[in-house]
């Protein structure tokens, strides 16, 4: 049996889901119990009890003459009051038996005209017999039990009292889950929250192993930028050494030697631009993120560059790392003004999300090629001008490393005014 239509209906939280599985076995305790208590006890007890009075009231109105003992027992026999006999029965709404009650005497008692239970206490019958109406004044207590109503009175106040004691336990036990998930989205968006492993045995397992697995990634990012590091610096030794060496050559033969060694330690810098990644990206801090924008345009400008500001929506300041974001938009800005002529910036700042736009008129990236383009050290030729300057490959995989980083995404797509590619950072808050 398939209850996929199920889901629809239940809560997305675990401390909702948490709170339904408690709450709903006692709603529903108290609800069998108050159906099977009234219908088995106060009902059949009640219909009991009516019966028999009933049955005395029969016997008293046709046996005992009018007069003294009649007088006695509470009846009191007077002539028939216009319009008394058609006002309707009296109970309170919330006296359940009462409409046992009423039940019973209409179908027992012969000639009830009305019926009227004000309190706990009374119960007044209002039978014609011969013409005349009488009043039978009753105790409540021969018709139905005492305080039936304080059963769910205590059902009620208790199943509150003691569901507000299992909500107050139920929130201590799910508040070690929350803190485990708030640290490992802010480790996800870049962030290293402190945080130590509490609450259940099953929830401290959890803990610890994603302390292990956060040490485990450090170490390796750690690490691959030492290597790499390294490398790149043993690297920059000898070719040194051809410069120097190259130096020493006639111009026809150096000029040719001397553009290999350029590509190559253009090459090393970008390797190792993406290799240090976010070790030295530095922490997040509160940056007016249209003021950084801003900046990094006029940089260009005065560098030559054709990029020019766009549409700057929202404003104040936001959680980021603004060298890594400084990295990732010049690095956008440099592939648009090598493809193409024109570039724009622009962003827009919202209480949920950031995005950052950056768009160019170059030829662009078809949409089937748009994911392989964010691998590292891959180039689209046919997608991109060669001609207008070569690359490593590696400036919109930083560019995406960096928004995965601030627990974000880059995505590709065609400019709508310039035609070109666009590239979005989009940010979540």
């Amino acid at each position: 049996m398939s209850f996929q239509w199920l889901k629809r209906y239940m809560p997305r939280s675990l401390y909702g889901r948490a709170a339904l599985i408690l709450v709903l076995p006692v709603v529903t305790l108290q609800l069998v119990v108050s159906v099977v208590f009234v219908q088995r006890h106060f009902e059949d007890v009640t219909v009991q009890l009516t019966r028999e009075v009933a049955r005395g009231v029969n016997l008293v109105l046709d046996e005992i003459p009018d007069g003294e003992p009649m007088q006695r027992l509470g009846l009191l026999p007077r002539p028939v009051a216009d319009g008394e006999s058609s006002a309707a029965d009296f109970r309170r709404w919330y006296d359940f038996t009462g409409i046992v009650v009423s039940r019973v005497f209409y179908r027992r008692v012969a000639g009830l005209e009305r019926l009227d239970m004000p309190n706990d206490a009374d119960v007044i019958l209002y039978v014609r017999r011969g013409g005349t109406l009488y009043r039978l004044r009753l105790d409540r207590q021969r018709v139905s039990p005492t305080n039936a109503h304080q059963l769910f009175v205590n059902m009620l106040f208790f199943g509150i009292v003691m569901t507000a004691i299992a909500f107050f336990y139920l929130r201590n036990q799910l508040r070690p889950i929350t803190r485990l998930a708030a640290a490992a989205e802010a480790f996800g968006k870049g962030r290293t929250v402190r945080y130590s492993p509490s609450g259940a045995t099953e929830v401290r397992a959890a803990g610890h192993a994603f302390l292990d697995m956060r040490n485990r990634i450090e170490r390796h990012i750690e690490q691959r930028t030492m290597m790499l590091s390294g490398v790149s610096h043993d690297l920059r030794t000898p070719i040194t050494r051809l410069r120097l060496g190259l130096s020493l050559l006639d111009d026809p033969d150096r000029e040719p030697l001397e553009r290999d060694v350029e590509e190559m330690q253009r090459l090393i810098d970008a390797f190792l631009d993406f290799a240090r990644g976010d070790a030295e990206a530095g922490l997040a801090e509160p940056t007016d993120i249209m003021a950084l924008l801003t900046a990094i345009v006029d940089d260009a400008q005065r560098a030559g560059q054709g990029v020019g500001l766009g549409t700057l929506s929202g404003g104040g300041q936001v959680a980021l790392r603004p060298r890594a974001l400084r990295r990732a938009v010049e690095n956008l800005i440099a592939n648009a003004v090598r493809y193409g002529d024109t570039c724009r910036v622009s962003a827009t700042l919202t209480e949920k999300s950031l995005r950052i736009r950056v768009e160019d008129d170059g030829p662009g990236i078809p949409a089937e090629d748009r994911d392989t383009a964010l691998k590292p050290f891959v180039r689209l030729d046919p997608a991109r001008n060669q001609n207008r300057g070569s690359g490593v490959g590696l400036g919109l995989a930083i560019a995406a490393d960096i928004a995965r980083a601030h627990g974000g995404v880059l995505r590709l797509g065609e400019s709508d005014d310039l035609g070109g590619l666009r590239v979005d950072i989009v940010i979540a808050l």
